[in-house]
């Protein structure tokens, strides 16, 4: 058997000849070979199409079914591929010839389109067999001499003219009607030294541009090897089997046959006993590349299908271009306040889970936070029997009392019903708060919207947070007013309020119950502490009336001078006064914290948050639905825009490849 270099036979059919000098089947041969029926047809053109449809978007998302064409650096991939379409048109020279991925679909073209395009005004040799590059659509090559420059331009564009390589894919497609239906893809050689421009990490980029095109697994590996090279060492197979282990899309072709050592052959090569190959030695069968699309078919429809799904909803997300700025701003601020309002009902669409939040939470502050804080309030917190004493004793003036006097009372209660004030005060700083918060909950789930417009975001969340800063002190100022009203009038004849008159007897006969009651001890009265001290009383209820200093009297006799018992006992009628003073005042401030606690919510709900949800729309509206501040406020963000631009680009492909996917008939295919 004689073997001749691949690319040996000149011409168009060099190819045929050499597979038929090998006794292998290319299944090259131009017409309908055995292996290339009308499926074939049919199908490697629509995956030509899609390969077309994902690079004009520049998005790789689709793994194609395709060829790959690898090999060490002047192995003879270029010759292998022009020994395919049987006429030169790649370039060469010595070194490193194909410094970017090219990408050669061949197109079988029937008798009809060949007269077709030769009625155009070119002659039918030039009309033959013609080009184009994805680069430039609109321009026709006709002479393979003009597409070898145009590789070479192309090539030195992206590349530089000093041997630097680019991972930027170069589009060829060539029509005759001497090749079958063929993607194939034929990447730089396999290098080791940098030369040139190329960078030192030269073998490690190489490796990963090939790498990044054989390990799709929709890809047929054609592994490129000189017959003048150990197989074993061959980097090919190396990279082949790296990501094919198991070689069922693995195919080998032995170049360089002529410059074998006499005495030598290839036999135990091509016969697989050296590197066993599942696909075989030699011989691109387009029968197994129809059987490889058929069984990445289904799956290749079903990504698209789920793509085409997930980008429609992530454009849908980003809003169609506007076409009505009233009506788009006058839905977001609707949008915006209803949800706002349902967020404070608990009727929102995204109920949070994780913590609470709307009116749930103010729901807690008004029965748990404020509720418990009112209850943890000691009726008679800071209030001493002196003081007690005290207030009875001022209010008699300078006569003893015979009985206690309401004064004390009144004035005593009233302090304790201050203390009431700074907690629901409190409770509206709360409310206010979670109100803040609810614009950041709306903002969460209508982001999409709130991202594309952001000075329509600012501008909404400064317009609520206005209205609340606005009733805020409104708020304040009736709750101060509950608490006022309280202060203003003791009500002794409220209905809860204990009688006066059964207390006083029940004081009285508890302390008579006693033989020797415990006396109890006071603080010293310290004239540091109260401006007017009172005299010491004697054991025998022998009282003098506190006596007043006077500054201008510096000569008169001090009687506050007079030493003083650091404690006394209190007299049985003293205790008693004490006594009843305490429960009224305590009585009478459970009916008063009561009130608060019911009344305030009320308020807060009323003058806060009712007139929030009641007037929020009317203030967004009023104050954002101007002619004069639609441009501004439906100015989109420029990253929203790019990313509506690229998702409508891709969703635009992957609805083609679609379309196109479904012209395949599986009746024609299997």
């Amino acid at each position: 058997m004689g073997f001749g270099p691949i690319g040996s036979g000149e011409g168009r059919g060099g190819a045929s000849r050499l597979g038929s000098e090998w006794g292998w089947s290319w299944g090259l041969r131009a017409g309908r070979s055995p292996v290339a029926g009308p499926a074939m047809e049919t199908l490697i053109p629509v995956i030509n199409k899609l390969q077309e449809i994902f690079n004009t978007v520049g998005a790789e998302v689709i793994q194609l079914p395709q060829i790959v064409v690898i090999g060490a650096q002047s192995s003879g991939k270029s010759s292998v591929l022009e020994s395919i379409v049987g006429r030169d048109f790649l370039p060469r020279c010595s070194g490193i010839v194909t410094r970017r991925p090219l990408v050669l679909q061949l197109v079988n073209v029937p008798l009809l389109e060949e007269l077709q395009h030769a009625a155009s005004g070119e002659t039918s040799t030039q009309a033959e067999e013609w080009a184009t590059f994805l680069h430039c659509k609109h321009k026709t090559f006709t002479d393979f001499d003009e597409i070898r420059q145009e590789i070479e331009t192309e090539t030195e564009r992206t590349t530089g003219t000093n041997k630097g390589i680019s991972l930027e894919p170069l589009y060829l497609k060539i029509y005759s009607p001497h090749v079958l239906n063929l993607t194939l893809v034929d990447l730089p050689g396999i290098t080791k030294v940098p030369v040139g421009d190329q960078p030192p990490d030269i073998e490690g980029l190489v490796r990963e541009m090939i790498l990044s095109y054989v390990s799709n697994p929709n890809c047929l590996i054609l592994a490129v090897t000189a017959a003048n090279t150990d197989m074993a060492t061959s980097e090919a197979l190396k990279l082949a089997r790296d990501v094919d282990p198991d070689g069922r899309r693995t195919l080998a072709v032995v170049t360089k046959l002529d410059l074998m050592d006499a005495g030598t052959d290839a036999m135990d090569v091509l016969m697989g006993r050296v590197i066993p190959v599942k696909l075989g030695i030699i011989g691109v069968v387009n029968r197994l590349l129809m059987h490889h699309i058929r069984d990445c078919l289904p799956e290749l429809k079903t990504r698209v299908n789920v793509l085409t799904a997930q980008y429609q909803s992530v454009l849908q997300s980003y809003g169609q271009p506007i076409e009505d700025k009233n009506a788009t701003l006058l839905q977001i601020i609707t949008k915006f306040a209803t949800e706002y309002c349902h967020t404070i009902e608990g009727t929102a669409r995204n109920i949070e889970t994780s913590e609470l939040c709307g009116g749930a939470r103010m729901c807690y502050i008004f029965h748990e936070t404020f509720g418990r804080t009112l209850e943890s309030i000691d009726p008679l917190a800071g209030l001493t029997m002196l003081d007690i004493l005290t207030a009875i004793r001022n209010a008699t003036g300078p006569r003893p009392a015979l009985f206690v006097p309401e004064v004390s009372f009144e004035l005593l209660v009233k302090r304790q019903i201050k203390r009431l004030e700074d907690p629901s005060l409190r409770c509206v700083e709360l409310v206010h708060e979670e109100l803040q918060r609810i614009i950041q909950h709306c903002s969460t789930y209508n982001t999409q919207e709130l991202l594309r417009f952001p000075k329509l975001h600012e501008a909404i969340v400064e317009v609520v947070t206005g209205v609340l800063r606005q009733r805020l002190p409104i708020t304040n100022e009736m709750v101060h007013n509950l608490v006022a009203i309280e202060l203003a009038y003791i009500n002794t004849k409220h209905p809860d309020f204990i009688d006066t008159a059964l207390v006083s007897a029940s004081v009285s006969s508890s302390s008579s119950s006693k033989n020797d009651p415990p006396a109890e001890g006071i603080r010293r009265w310290k004239s540091d502490k109260v401006e007017n001290a009172g005299m010491d009383e004697k054991p025998k209820g022998n009282t003098q009336p506190p006596m007043y200093s006077s500054p201008s009297r510096s000569h008169a006799v001090n009687l506050l001078d007079t030493p003083m018992p650091a404690t006394r006992k209190l007299s049985q009628r003293e205790q008693q006064d004490c006594e009843v003073i305490r429960r009224l005042i305590k009585s009478y401030f459970l009916i008063v914290r009561k009130s608060i606690q019911d009344s305030v919510p009320k308020t807060v709900m009323h003058f806060l948050v009712n007139y929030v949800k009641d007037h929020l729309q009317s203030q967004l509206v009023g104050q954002l639905y101007k002619q004069q501040l639609l441009d501004m406020l439906l100015t989109e963000s420029e990253d929203m825009a790019q990313q509506r631009k690229e998702a409508a680009g891709l969703l635009q492909a992957l609805q083609r490849a679609s379309q196109t996917i479904s012209e395949i008939r599986e009746t024609q295919l299997w």
